[in-house]
């Protein structure tokens, strides 16, 4: 296990379960994370250009060829980690496929989470697959709990805002340490860091890979507390977070990041 560790971060390359069961408990204000889907047993099984790819990146995962039982189980222990480490009325964001949505709302609710809503994320330029023989897929859902409360943290400055998020997919210069198939856009984190959390608070991403949540919560004055298990998604994690870090970025200039 390798960890990497100053004073405004802390980033692990380790098995999510095992390291949140060293987190102190109360001690996160806000968690964003991106689990795996479970969807490679299924995808394996359809006639698509996305066999390879799932094939290649997303078993890397570790539970992404899991059986949906053995899956579940490791979601249901990650809420009840969650809900241990998550300060009251602590905020959860997890992306997630449509599909699964409902059985995680279920699992969440059993370990104290209330339910706020399911969200969209549409990419305005998702990749154009298949496109000739169905729909484009162009969108990720997103859940948000608030934890062991019906309120949370949630800075709209008295405005209307929509659970329905569209931004461009990636740009190449937040791939300059590497790519992962599944990055998040530092300005779709920076939606919701600077909603549901205050500067200072910290922040966790229990499946960091290449670390767009360490980018952003460093970036807008938060703690950052990252875990990725694989170490190649790790480092490039590692070698962003520490770039933000060190430079002259200001919160002027994250906060102005914007959907494109």
């Amino acid at each position: 296990m390798t960890n990497y560790i100053n004073e405004n971060f802390k980033l692990y390359n380790n098995d999510c379960l095992k390291q949140l069961n060293e987190i102190e408990e109360n001690s996160i204000d806000l968690i964003i994370t991106d689990p795996p889907y479970n969807l490679a047993k299924f995808m394996k099984g359809r006639q698509t250009n996305l066999k390879k790819m799932r094939s290649n990146f997303f078993g890397d995962a570790g539970w992404d060829d899991d059986d949906y039982d053995v899956w579940i189980n490791h979601m249901d222990e990650f809420f009840r980690q969650a809900n241990r480490i998550l300060k009251k009325k602590g905020s959860l964001i997890l992306f997630m496929s449509i599909i699964k949505v409902e059985s995680l709302i279920k699992l969440a609710e059993k370990h104290k989470f209330y339910y706020k809503t399911t969200g969209i994320w549409h990419k305005t330029n998702p990749m154009p697959r298949n496109m000739n023989l169905h729909f484009i897929n162009s969108t990720e859902a997103w859940i948000y709990f608030v934890n062991d409360s019906k309120t949370g943290t949630f800075n709209n400055d008295g405005k209307a805002i929509h659970d329905f998020i569209e931004t461009s997919l990636t740009p190449s210069n937040e791939k300059k340490f590497g790519k992962h198939p599944t990055q998040k856009p530092v300005g779709l984190i920076n939606h919701f860091i600077k909603i549901l959390s205050n500067e200072n608070d910290t922040v966790l991403d229990c499946f960091m890979g290449s670390g767009s949540t360490g980018v952003s919560s460093i970036g807008l004055k938060r703690k950052f507390i990252g875990i990725e298990f694989n170490k190649e998604y790790f480092d490039i994690a590692k070698n962003r977070i520490h770039d933000v870090n060190n430079s002259e970025i200001t919160l002027f200039d994250m906060e102005n990041i914007k959907y494109v």
